[in-house]
């Protein structure tokens, strides 16, 4: 049973009570032991005998890690590690450092949790890459068009030892954070009611004219602009009244963004246009790394390596599983019991996007951000780089089949 059913019983009031009390990760740690169903005394027991044994000596690090909007629920949908995580390194580290998981907006949000880890409200965080680049703008490395050609390319890259040069150095060195680990999906176009009666989308012109909600990456509005997709910047948690209202044709974001976010109901196309990032990451401030010893740093990159490839394998399966994102549906997926429709474009269409929006057919509306990211590597081609590496694999590897790699370990 889900640890979102198991809660399904027990009210908001006395959920509360026992996270002022215990900390949010007992609640959900300790809900997963429970079996059968869930009554207020069992969870509260199965709680404190959660805490009791994570506290069972002083830890010496606590990791205040907000999750921007993430919860027990959601993180069943879109598979993006942060509570595996947790887990993992509380165990490995055998309680010296313990990590407080603090979801639901309640302490930073999609646009603003790498901030608040930069000002230290927070030590950690979970958010898109995309809407973190507002306040860490080195993130837009990964926003180029048409760089990843699959979700393969992209886990290949985040497992490559270059990935350190070209994306984690430069990032803590600017922005002072640590990238650990992501998920990995490629952002298409999620139409809303005004296309609810209108045929599948097949091709790229009947997305032209459009009017899109955009996140944070100032990469993403070149390409929505160079495919007259008039990027809107709208508030995630807004995003979905937009849609419902007819307020904007569409959003740009991944499948099972649409689906975490009970965005499903008012979107009616998914369409897989795939050109660019959509990825969730976990990151910690630098300054709090820095402070562990030796051993304790060593056990947060190996807790990050196997969150990345539990990551890898569970977000796969939960995409044609729980999500619903292939062509033809599972029953009782979420974008199935919706009515939501998976637009898939032929090669034809997603090159002929490509040719329109992406650096290697349109380097002049690249330029400036494409100097401005390549001075802040050290003078790297980021695009190029990421590129070619992204294309060291067969176009048609199954994601699943990545060989995982420690990318610290050259």
């Amino acid at each position: 049973m889900k640890i979102s059913d198991k809660l399904s019983n027990i009210s908001r009031r006395d959920l509360f009570k026992l996270s002022s009390q215990f900390g949010m990760s007992s609640v959900l740690f300790g809900a997963g032991m429970v079996t059968g169903v869930v009554t207020m005394p069992k969870l509260a027991q199965a709680v404190e005998s959660t805490y009791k044994k994570r506290y069972r000596k002083k830890p010496k690090h606590t990791i205040k890690l907000g999750a921007a909007g993430f919860n027990q629920r959601n993180l069943l949908i879109e598979r993006a590690g942060v509570l595996e995580f947790a887990r993992d390194l509380e165990a490995r580290t055998d309680g010296e450092i313990i990590v407080e998981f603090i979801g639901n907006n309640q302490i930073c949000g999609q646009l603003n949790c790498v901030e608040k880890t930069q000002l230290g409200v927070v030590d950690a965080y979970a958010a898109s890459t995309q809407n973190s680049a507002g306040k860490a703008p080195y993130l837009n490395v990964l926003d180029y068009a048409y760089m990843f050609p699959s979700r393969a390319a992209q886990y290949h890259f985040f497992y490559h030892p270059k990935s350190v040069k070209l994306l984690r150095d430069p990032l803590e060195k600017r922005h002072g954070v640590k990238f650990l680990f992501t998920h990995c999906e490629l952002r298409g176009i999620q139409l809303g009611q005004s296309f609810a009666k209108k045929p599948t989308v097949t091709k790229i012109d009947d997305l032209f004219g459009t009017k899109n909600r955009v996140t944070g990456t100032q990469l993403g509005r070149i390409a929505m602009q160079l495919l007259q997709l008039n990027p809107v910047p709208v508030a995630w948690e807004e995003t979905l009244d937009g849609l419902k209202q007819g307020l904007i044709d569409g959003a740009e974001t991944w499948a099972s963004a649409v689906a975490y976010a009970n965005m499903a109901p008012v979107v009616t196309q998914s369409v897989d246009l795939k050109f660019f990032c959509g990825t969730e990451h976990t990151a910690i401030s630098a300054k709090v790394f820095d402070s562990f010893s030796g051993k304790l740093q060593d056990a947060v990159m190996e807790s990050a390596y196997l969150t990345q490839v539990h990551v890898q394998a569970a977000n796969e399966a939960a995409l044609v599983n729980t999500v619903g994102f292939s062509n033809p549906q599972l029953p009782n997926t979420i974008f199935a019991k919706e009515n939501v429709r998976v637009a898939s474009l032929s090669e034809k269409e997603i090159k002929k996007a490509e040719e329109l929006c992406s650096p290697e057919f349109q380097p002049k509306s690249w330029a400036k951000w494409r100097d401005r990211l390549n001075g802040w590597s050290g003078g790297q081609d980021t695009y190029k780089d990421i590129y070619n590496i992204a294309r060291e694999i067969p176009k048609d590897t199954l994601a699943e089949n990545v060989e995982p790699r420690r990318w610290w370990v050259s």
